[in-house]
């Protein structure tokens, strides 16, 4: 097992993402022309199969619709942060992210808690949107 954390690799389908990420935005894929909002980025809207689609910024507002705790590295470069929290978030604007909720113990969480985007620097080049409850302070 290699002790590197696995890395993004930025492509033309979320390319756009990551360069909001790095900026601490959060962005969902857009159609230009139905509006459908999505995530992850892909080649075509999965509601009218147009090929344009913008990124656009969201609120990075949501709803814990599921999770679970590690207790196992399944890479070395996770090994110091085990145990740590996987979420899946409702975004106000509808799509849905998985992601790491920061800030909150097992007992603490509850489906449909309210969470809200935080940024967590890795590199100069790697920005990773992660979770906190709505409300905490960073």
């Amino acid at each position: 097992m290699s002790s590197m954390k696995p890395r993004p690799k930025p492509d033309v389908f979320n390319k756009g993402f990551w360069e909001a990420a790095n900026q601490r935005q959060l962005t969902v894929q857009r159609c230009d022309d139905c509006a459908h909002s999505h995530y992850p980025g892909t080649p075509v809207c999965p509601g009218c199969l147009s090929s344009k689609q913008s990124w656009v910024p969201v609120s990075g507002r949501g709803t814990l619709l599921s999770w679970v705790r590690f207790h196992r590295a399944y890479w070395d470069g996770f090994r110091e942060e085990v145990p740590y929290n996987v979420i899946l978030v409702g975004l106000e604007e509808g799509p849905l992210m998985i992601s790491n909720l920061l800030g909150a113990e097992p007992e603490d969480i509850r489906i449909g808690d309210a969470v809200e985007v935080a940024f967590e620097t890795v590199d100069d080049t790697l920005t990773l949107p992660k979770f906190r409850p709505a409300g905490a302070v960073a």
